[in-house]
């Protein structure tokens, strides 16, 4: 089997409502998708998506997504999808780092890889769970009032797990932080995501004036050198998100002791291959997983749920998934959606899911063997 054409697509994903991070420093209102088709001299084709956070989150953006696919394509094209290390080696060869780019093309070869062998790609990587996985909500940085009022919106929908952005100001978290645990429910779990919001001095202020609620603090700063700074001088679990990027990240992080959870997002990470290095390092030192798309559409959230499958049920805390804030649909409703604020794995081979090409517009570039 071999790689026969590479077919980018571009799609805008608007936002349903306006999002903040990092305490309103950066605002979103709309999502740059790439969706890659790859199609083989077998007739099988499978499906990528890569959707950075907009352009000023981290060190990937759509066009930049799109440029490198340009370079890597004509080392791809002519290799066996189902051998994913090899494409990952030949990506890696012709495109050093730029990890996002790298995403959509490694889950198109999964989804090949999984139609080859009649499986998705879950059990694929080794057995995936049937388990429902828990969605985790993401609650932008807001008010007080309007903090309550997102979280019950998502609870409307049947969510259980709650992403919670801070950040920006001390005594504002702190009073955001002690609101929300008065009114969490019983069996919610609630992760307070700071983005990289918080110096080291604001970060120390508001951890130890919570250790009293023993919660959870994702990227509290910047750096993982911030992280270790800071480590000894508090008892709050920290998670870590944006400074989790590569295999090294994850083993400094496991070696120092740095964080009781990893954020693994699968475009920042570049994709599944790589991912499952991380998961494997996290569950080695008994560190627990949260698996995120990035962004983006149901391909997106189902690559996220295939690599939370392979997550033994007592270490995946929850699934963080884009489909219910954006207002964009590209598969008919197909897929894994939200029941009860659960996604369920797909049982149909490869990823599960596939866009409706017709929906995606005219291609932004065809690249052929």
């Amino acid at each position: 089997m071999k790689i026969t054409r590479i077919t980018v697509y571009q799609v805008d994903l608007p936002l349903e409502h306006p999002y903040w991070l990092s305490g309103g420093r950066l605002k979103f209102e709309c999502l740059d998708a790439t969706l890659v088709k790859l199609e083989t001299d077998t007739g099988l084709t499978g499906w990528g998506e890569g959707t950075p956070w907009g352009h000023t989150y981290v060190p990937a953006h759509g066009p930049g997504l799109r440029a490198g696919l340009a370079t890597m394509a004509p080392f791809v094209l002519g290799l066996d999808p189902r051998r994913v290390l090899d494409v990952e080696r030949a990506m890696d060869l012709a495109l050093p780092g730029h990890l996002y780019a790298k995403s959509p093309i490694d889950m198109a070869c999964w989804d090949i890889a999984g139609q080859a062998a009649g499986v998705p790609i879950a059990d694929l990587m080794g057995g995936g769970s049937r388990t429902p996985r828990p969605i985790a909500s993401s609650v932008g940085a807001k008010t007080i009032e309007e903090t309550r009022d997102v979280i019950e919106r998502y609870r409307a929908r049947g969510y259980v797990a709650h992403s919670v952005k801070i950040g920006g100001n001390v005594a504002r978290d702190i009073a955001r932080i002690r609101d929300v645990e008065a009114i969490r429910r019983d069996g919610e779990i609630v992760l307070y995501d700071v983005n990289r919001g918080w110096s080291r001095a604001q970060a120390l202020q508001v951890m130890r004036a919570t250790e009293d609620l023993c919660v959870t603090f994702e990227q509290p700063c910047e750096t993982l050198d911030d992280i270790a700074a800071l480590r000894p001088l508090h008892a709050a679990p920290v998670s870590v998100d944006e400074s989790l990027v590569t295999l090294q990240d994850g083993a400094r992080i496991a070696r120092d002791g740095l964080a009781e959870v990893f954020g693994i997002k699968l475009n920042r990470v570049g994709g599944l291959t790589k991912a499952a290095r991380l998961r494997d390092i996290a569950l080695a030192h008994g560190i627990d997983i949260f698996v995120m798309a990035t962004g983006g559409s149901v391909l997106a959230d189902t690559e996220a749920l295939h690599l939370a499958a392979t997550v033994p049920d007592a270490a995946c805390r929850a699934v963080w998934a884009c489909q219910d804030m954006i207002t964009a649909e590209i598969a008919g409703g197909r897929g894994p959606r939200n029941i009860d604020g659960h996604l369920h794995l797909p049982e149909g081979s490869g990823l599960g899911v596939h866009p409706d090409e017709a929906t995606l517009g005219h291609p932004v570039a065809v690249y052929s063997a």
